[in-house]
């Protein structure tokens, strides 16, 4: 900004620049680096899901916030997800990186169910006392990934990979409406149409909902071990995405009219 001010004939430093622009609220458009840096005196738990094996659903839920790139700009991405089904339960897309579009999330999925266990990595927003005292009030037992250890939260790492190879790479979106509309289909085509080879060629939400305990089937337990490929146990069939979301409700997304 400092260079394309003097390009105009405006002779001011850097220093000046930066302030002025912090006082109007203006700052560059690109993802912030480190979303999993904690707050300042926000409590941080242990990790409690090491050696753990899952063996149901809504045993432990995992939570993980990523960016969205657009045409021009980005937005970013909070989904809750069960680990044991895969199924997501909720997302919210929000333009800034406050915590309120995670306890908006939080708050959609509690509508579905309740874990025993709700695991995050240590970022402010998750760490925030908002967020914290929703999942303490609910009796939820709260776990954190080690510093620098992604594989902590695995399958939410997995998800990421899958809408990022699986739609977001493939689209250019325009604006935050497209991405929301786009997102959108993809979550009802994972939840509802995406068998996983770990789920025994079911949808996450046939584990979740019981209807593949009902037929007999049921998805291998998972031992949760940091060793594991990100790679590994997600093969599907490529079916064709649904364009609505109308069995899902709680697969929430913000209002259009605030962004």
């Amino acid at each position: 900004m400092t260079a394309w001010l003097a390009t105009q004939g405006h002779r001011v430093n850097h220093k000046r620049v930066a302030r002025l622009m912090r006082a109007m609220g203006l700052q560059a458009i690109y993802p912030k680096p480190k979303l999993s840096t904690p707050g300042s005196g926000h409590r941080i738990y242990p990790y409690l899901l090491r050696g753990v094996q899952v063996e149901r659903p809504d045993q432990v839920w995992a939570a993980d916030i990523t960016y969205i790139r657009l045409k021009q700009g980005f937005v970013y991405l909070v989904a809750i997800l069960d680990w044991y089904s895969r199924y997501v339960l909720s997302w919210e897309v929000s333009i800034t990186l406050d915590s309120g579009f995670c306890v908006s999330a939080l708050e959609w999925a509690l509508k579905e169910g309740k874990p025993e266990i709700f695991n995050t990595d240590q970022g402010v927003q998750f760490s925030s006392q908002e967020f914290q005292k929703r999942l303490q009030a609910e009796g939820i037992r709260i776990s954190m990934d080690g510093r620098g250890r992604a594989l902590d939260n695995v399958f939410v790492e997995r998800l990421w990979r899958s809408i990022k190879w699986e739609e977001v790479y493939l689209k250019e979106y325009e604006s935050v409406r497209e991405a929301v509309k786009g997102l959108e289909s993809y979550f009802r085509f994972y939840n509802e149409e995406r068998i996983h080879q770990s789920l025994n060629y079911q949808t996450p939400a046939a584990i979740y909902h019981g209807k593949g305990r009902e037929s007999g089937l049921r998805a291998r337990p998972v031992e949760n071990d940091a060793s594991v490929e990100i790679s590994s146990g997600d093969s599907h069939l490529g079916l064709e995405k649904s364009t609505t979301f109308p069995h899902f409700p709680q697969a929430r997304r913000q209002s259009l009219s605030t962004l």
